[in-house]
């Protein structure tokens, strides 16, 4: 039951570094690419390239590629020649990642590291993928191999033969370049479109594709277009208001603002000047339930009217992608309904529901009611406890211990193999009182780290459950990464034994408590006037207030709850004068349903000095087991005040 926040992609990107450029670059090379509607027809194809030579064939044809070199006796090709030669799809993932697919196999490459995986089993490269002069060079026999190709060499040339009977991308004849004959550029999944200027580079956009980033080589253009849902239908003046301010929030100045009714989607326009000086033209229309925003810069532009010369641009913008449409270059990396999502850092990668949220650098992925994905990398702890199966049994306990026995149900575990490492996947179900949720935690262990793996799908969510095994399918881990970037990283703070404690004091509010270690804190900050902990199920909250009496605390909690028991949902159960810290105080218990969940919250109030404090439980019905319990009472019974 994972509890981080989702965090949300900021709107405005604007700024290019020196190393997203460098991928840009390589992304304009080596994008996607668009298949048409053809029959698929096997054809045996050969490739033929020579040390040195610039020139290639694919099946007598003659192309120009950049000249194949020897690397410490590895012959390195361009990787494009892949996609030439036998429409392999290639994918940027990350800044410095490469995908190739080929049928049914899968090549991954990682720029300047011998490590590569091939149909998901880690190997090691004789030489590294590296860029020369702009174009990428990976060894030739191992991604041949891997793609299923067939290598052979007569009179100092190398033939590549693979039979393939996937569709292939139709190119212009000439120099390879599969941006060749595409006249626009646009995401089929969030369906928009524009002309495809000769400048465009395709930059880095949001994680989850709804944003993409555009720019030209001189760094003069910069464009980037947005799709959010959004399924209330907005007017242009609703646009032209939602423009504003998001400039507005930008601190830029307004030079310029309108709405154009007479377009075929009616859109708002403004053009402002940010602090440094660049001049902006901003764009947001609605359509498709959704807002598309549009927000390009022009570096030599002045005045407010030279930014008319990109009408042409900006107003072929269309909130359509046509499907098939070979003219079109599509940016975006979802195939048949999922993304590739997961973090470098950690060295760890999978395919996701293509709708669902994305957080890569939490790794928290979900959409709400549907169910969620989350991930998680720790240290194993030593000894015995450090053992698979004591993780497994550990997580079992923590099921009981956090839910009332007619809450949960243990299903059971199963064997699992990620990246050819054996693990173990326990399954299980709970109900925090409105709804039974399914869920799989996956748990592998290699070189003292645990991954862990947790995949919940609420009853009725049928397309979610479907998706499970093309999940966990997908999964690769590179074993080798955290080790290299990490040191001890920690437990899982859930896990810890329930009974352990953490002293905590407030200068300030002059007070002391002991905090159970496996509430997860949501604020912290005993200097400042609320604290707030959180756990499965239930939360812990202080809230200090000076020059604040506590019977006026009291008179409105006593206000409230009286007002609130009227409604069948809400039972106030007492009352009640009570000792506290050894000062008197009045405690209010309450029990509510909401949203279907039934909870007991427990207000006590009482002051010391000028200081009035108000402490709050709450804990479900459905975890209100007596660790749990215990654990509350430990907390309230710590509290003690200091002078």
């Amino acid at each position: 039951m994972d509890k981080r926040e989702r965090t949300e992609t900021s709107r405005r990107l604007r700024q290019v570094t020196a190393g997203t450029l460098s991928a840009l670059m390589l992304f304009t090379t080596l994008s996607l690419p668009v298949w048409g509607d053809e029959a698929v027809v096997p054809e045996k194809r050969i490739l033929t390239v020579q040390n040195g030579s610039s020139t290639a064939s694919v099946n007598g044809t003659s192309y120009t590629i950049a000249k194949p070199q020897l690397k410490h006796g590895v012959l390195m090709v361009p990787l494009g020649v892949f996609k030439k030669a036998f429409g392999s799809e290639i994918r940027l993932e990350g800044e410095n990642r490469i995908r190739l697919l080929q049928g049914p196999h899968t090549v991954v490459l990682v720029m300047d590291n011998k490590t590569a995986w091939i149909d998901g089993k880690k190997v090691q490269l004789p030489v590294e993928p590296t860029m020369v002069s702009g174009t990428l060079m990976v060894p030739l026999r191992p991604v041949a191999a891997g793609i299923g190709a067939k290598v052979s060499s007569s009179q100092g040339k190398l033939a590549i033969s693979l039979m393939v009977t996937d569709k292939e991308e139709k190119q212009d004849e000439g120099e390879i370049n599969n941006t060749t004959g595409k006249t626009r550029i646009g995401n089929s999944y969030y369906e928009w479109s524009l002309n495809y200027p000769s400048w465009m580079m395709v930059g880095r956009g949001t994680d989850d594709e709804s944003g993409s980033a555009f720019n030209d080589a001189t760094g003069r253009y910069y464009l980037e277009v947005h799709a959010s849902s959004h399924k209330v239908k907005l007017s242009p003046d609703d646009l032209l208001e939602r423009l504003l301010k998001e400039v507005g929030d930008s601190g830029d100045v307004v030079l310029h603002q309108e709405t154009v009714t007479s377009a075929a989607v009616p859109y708002a326009r403004v053009v402002s000047r940010d602090v440094d000086g660049v001049l902006w033209e901003g764009r947001q229309y609605y359509a498709n339930d959704r807002v598309y925003e549009l927000y390009f810069a022009d570096a030599e532009a002045v005045h407010y009217k030279d930014m008319d010369q990109h009408a042409s641009l900006l107003g072929s913008f269309r909130t359509a992608y046509r499907a098939g449409d070979k003219s079109v270059k599509d940016v975006s990396s979802i195939v048949d309904g999922f993304r590739e999502a997961g973090n470098e850092e950690y060295g760890i990668w999978f395919s996701i529901p293509a709708g669902w949220e994305i957080n890569n650098k939490d790794m928290l992925y979900g959409s709400e009611g549907e169910g969620y994905l989350s991930v998680s990398v720790t240290s194993a702890p030593k000894g015995a406890d450090g053992a698979l199966a004591a993780w497994g049994q550990r997580l079992k306990d923590w099921l009981a211990e956090s839910f009332v026995e007619e809450s949960y149900e243990y299903i059971g575990l199963t064997p699992v193999e990620i990246s050819g490492v054996k693990g173990q996947i326990q399954e299980v179900r709970y109900n925090f009182g409105n709804k039974w949720i399914t869920e799989y935690e996956v748990m592998v262990q290699k070189n003292g780290y645990r991954y862990y793996l947790e995949y919940a799908i609420p009853d009725g969510q049928e397309r979610t459950a479907s998706n499970w095994k093309k999940v966990l399918e997908s999964i690769e881990i590179d074993y080798d990464v955290v080790p290299a970037n990490f040191g001890r990283i920690g437990e899982e703070g859930y896990l810890t034994d329930k009974t352990q404690m953490r002293s905590k004091s407030s200068e300030t509010y002059r007070y002391h408590i002991d905090i159970p270690r496996y509430w997860e804190p949501l604020n912290d900050q005993f200097e400042q006037g609320i604290v707030e902990y959180g756990f499965a199920g239930g939360g812990f909250e202080i809230t200090a207030q000076k020059d604040t009496a506590a019977e006026v605390i009291i008179s409105n909690l006593k206000r409230y709850y009286n007002e609130a028991s009227a409604a069948s949902t809400v039972k106030l159960l007492g009352v009640d004068k009570i000792t506290f810290a050894g000062v008197p105080a009045v405690s209010f218990k309450v029990h509510q349903v909401k949203n279907g969940v039934g909870y007991t919250t427990e207000e006590i109030v009482f002051e010391s000095g000028d200081i009035a404090y108000t402490i709050m439980t709450t804990l479900n019905d459905a975890n209100a087991t007596e660790v749990q319990q215990a654990a509350l009472a430990r907390t309230l019974s710590s509290f003690e005040l200091v002078k």
